[in-house]
């Protein structure tokens, strides 16, 4: 790591929280981990939720499915979104199962030699992104793939408001099970529960629960999850400023009188946002404010006292959780946690000691011969 600035994964930790909701559930758990496991490292991430017990992995796209099986895993991969009916023989090819999510899409796959397609159908039952909407589109979809050859191992749907709505989330597991007895069919892997109704929505229909979030020990509901994540940079210098010097672009920022500012490594570029100007990050005990706008590659940090260079700064993590960050920027930590550029190098913790650490562009870079 030559340039210090670090996301710290706990993969202990992630595999507990696997753990902890697998035994609330009782289900079989798919570990949903689009977006590169939302920043933190899919192969790594794969690695602590498989051996927690996760029976199945989920992604949002081909190249993320792909990029599994390069890394060497070989199990049950689903892909949850939108796939191009032209990559049916990559997907065959490969053992990768995908939703099925509309009239269209069913009906141009069914036309191209698909048997042995693995497919879980898609219904919409209130997100209103995908999905079959109607029990009668989807039937009529769910024939065709049949006949066509393709295996029928799964039915699914997305619930929009199980944090915060409980009608809306009854409403749309009725229109779900509707639609299960009405497919009546034997399929093996039937789930609705994303990361919150995992841990207190109850259902005779489904067999697994699909966990993201909670993963990394987000919860509405359920406390005990522990937080394996943590964003750290450094202080690499410290000056004292007179009352009325400004800081950072814009002279947004103006000394109120005699004071202490650090400049630390970490900008927007590494997805420390511009909204967090005026946010307090914690350093040597102090809860200390983002004074100025956030550079692209650096940050001013007011100080109460003077620190050593080199002391280490928590953007979130023991002191800060990313829930909280989260409130504070008006978004949510999904956004927080994926904005994290790959520039910043990933640290891991697997059973108790840091195993590795990597940084995208550097491994860019050094596999690419200019």
């Amino acid at each position: 790591m030559y340039r210090t600035t670090w996301m710290e994964v706990n993969l202990d930790k992630i595999a507990d929280n696997v753990r902890k909701c697998r035994e609330i559930c009782g289900k079989r758990i798919i570990a949903v981990l689009k977006a590169d496991a939302y920043g933190c490292g899919d192969s790594h991430v794969a690695k602590a939720v498989l051996e927690a017990g996760a029976s199945m992995i989920a992604v949002s796209s081909v190249d993320e499915a792909l990029m599994l099986r390069n890394e060497g895993y070989d199990g049950e991969v689903l892909i949850l979104g939108m796939t191009d009916p032209e990559d049916v023989p990559l997907l065959v090819e490969n053992r990768i199962s995908t939703a099925a999510y509309s009239p269209e899409w069913a009906e141009a796959v069914s036309a191209k030699n698909c048997r042995g397609l693995k497919v879980h159908m898609k219904v919409d039952t209130g997100m209103s992104r995908i999905g079959f909407r109607t029990n009668e589109s989807l039937k009529e979809g769910f024939l065709k793939l049949k006949e066509a050859g393709c295996s029928m191992d799964g039915i699914f749907t997305h619930f929009c408001c199980a944090d915060t709505d409980m009608e809306m989330t009854d409403r749309q597991y009725e229109r779900f099970r509707s639609a299960v007895e009405y497919l009546d069919y034997p399929f093996e892997w039937i789930h609705c529960d994303n990361s919150d109704a995992t841990v207190f929505f109850k259902d005779p229909i489904s067999n697994a629960c699909r966990l993201g979030i909670s993963l990394y020990g987000i919860s509405t509901y359920e406390k005990s999850l522990e937080y394996p994540i943590a964003l750290y940079s450094t202080v690499m210098m410290t000056k004292h400023v007179s009352k009325g010097e400004t800081i950072g672009y814009g002279a947004t920022y103006t000394a109120e009188g005699d004071e202490i500012i650090a400049t630390v490594p970490i900008g927007y570029a590494d997805g420390l946002v511009r909204a967090n100007q005026g946010r307090k990050v914690y350093i040597d005990g102090m809860l200390c404010e983002i004074t100025g706008r956030v550079c692209m590659d650096q940050v001013m940090i007011r100080l109460d006292h003077d620190v050593p260079f080199g002391t280490p700064v928590e953007i979130f993590g023991p002191h800060i959780s990313i829930e909280k960050m989260a409130e504070e920027l008006h978004t949510i930590p999904y956004e927080i946690i994926c904005l994290i550029s790959g520039r910043v190098t990933r640290t891991y913790i697997w059973h108790g000691e840091k195993v590795t650490e990597e940084n995208a562009r550097l491994l860019k870079s050094e596999a690419t011969e200019l």
